[in-house]
């Protein structure tokens, strides 16, 4: 009988220790709608893009770094561009504000 409270007791704290953890990981993600004002690409072939949003709700301006392939080919053959709304989500990474969703809020 103690065993078996023992162990349950060890499954309790165990799931409180993922419910926290996962609740601190995803705490540096940060969510927002914004019309895009600017869009760098590099080159033809880069692989990275400077977007500058304008916050919907603060209207301040916020700069993004994207990586994902799908959305730089997006840039690249003007499925999204500067003028669109975008719904995004992006993560604070040596001081400098990674996109890790990019999407419009029309579809694309």
């Amino acid at each position: 009988m103690k065993k078996r409270v023992s162990v349950v007791g060890l499954v309790v704290i165990v799931a409180l220790a993922v419910v926290s953890l996962s609740s601190i990981a995803s705490a540096d993600e940060i969510k927002m709608v914004g019309v895009i004002t600017k869009i760098d690409i590099a080159g033809k072939d880069a692989k990275t893009a400077t977007v500058t949003l304008k916050d919907n709700k603060t209207e301040q301006s916020i700069t993004l770094i994207v990586n994902d392939e799908l959305t730089l080919d997006k840039f690249k053959d003007h499925r999204i561009v500067e003028g669109d709304e975008i719904r995004c989500k992006y993560e604070i990474r040596d001081g400098k504000n990674i996109s890790t969703y990019f999407r419009k809020t029309a579809g694309c």
